[in-house]
């Protein structure tokens, strides 16, 4: 992958996945950590998040930055503006990981939910192994549509979209040994 000039480089996990740097979820940590440590609605959350960004925008002469870098830098600035009690409680998982069903869907090809659900059965499972702890499913309505072969919206749609999302909690549900594992579908 490359980061292009005036965007962000990639974060890099241990495991060897690429995201994108995201604000919100940055912003989402510290808020997250200043609470555990005793400041709710802390005043410097913006100042801080807006202060990584601009550190990751000045490197962008760097494709990729090692997730473990960002947390490190993270907590150097909490101490270094003097609030090194927030520092233990920042510990950030990786951003979400988006997987597009309708990207599946046209990979199984119109009409073949049998095909989709193997791949789709495929995919979680890899992002398990991966340990991914945040996905989001996302396009359920344009993969449903897809898979049925139709424009508008039918009763056969809302059965297998339910077929759907009880696929993915039967899933997730099976893969119990896994600490935790946030999933959206939308």
């Amino acid at each position: 992958m490359v980061a292009f000039k005036e965007e962000f480089p990639y974060l890099r996990t241990d495991s060897g996945q690429l995201f994108e740097f995201n604000r919100d979820w940055l912003h989402a940590a510290i808020t997250r950590a200043a609470d555990e440590a005793g400041y709710p609605r802390w005043w410097l959350t913006d100042h801080v998040t807006e202060s990584i960004a601009f550190y990751l925008h000045l490197r962008n002469d760097e494709n990729v930055v090692a997730f473990n870098q960002l947390s490190q830098t993270v907590r150097y600035v909490l101490k270094a503006i003097g609030y090194k009690e927030i520092v233990p409680h920042f510990a950030p998982s990786p951003p979400p990981i988006s997987v597009s069903l309708l990207d599946i869907a046209h990979h199984a090809g119109a009409g073949y939910e049998l095909a989709f659900f193997d791949l789709l059965e495929k995919r979680i499972s890899g992002l398990i192994g991966t340990g991914a702890d945040n996905v989001q499913l996302c396009s359920l309505q344009s993969c449903v549509k897809q898979l049925r072969g139709v424009k508008t919206w039918t009763r056969a749609c809302d059965a297998l979209r339910e077929e759907i999302v009880c696929f993915v909690r039967e899933r997730l549900t099976a893969a119990a040994d896994f600490p935790r594992l946030d999933c959206s579908l939308r």
